[in-house]
């Protein structure tokens, strides 16, 4: 599956044009995103699909120089196994 990204969006579709796959992270202030919601297909679970949307959307941050705060379940948990991106998170206050 290849994996579409928009501002603040990353997505996969399946063969028949279905949507599949989803990470959002809309901006909230000025470089500053929040990772709300990641989504995957019971067809697609168990594959590593949700992994590969996040490190997807943190390249995305990575790339333009923005922080995020974690809201998502899945991002939270990710983040913790991934310290090597700890550097995109927002401090908390």
């Amino acid at each position: 599956m290849q994996l579409i990204h928009e501002e603040n969006r990353i997505y996969g579709n399946n063969a028949d044009g279905k949507l599949v796959a989803e990470i959002t992270f809309p901006e909230i202030s000025d470089g500053i995103v929040v990772i709300d919601h990641t989504f995957v297909d019971n067809s697609l679970r168990g594959q590593g699909v949700a992994g590969q949307l996040v490190q997807a959307a943190a390249e995305d941050l990575r790339s333009s120089k923005r922080k995020a705060r974690l809201t998502c379940s899945y991002a939270v948990a990710w983040f913790s196994r991934h310290p090597e991106y700890a550097d995109l998170l927002l401090a908390e206050e």
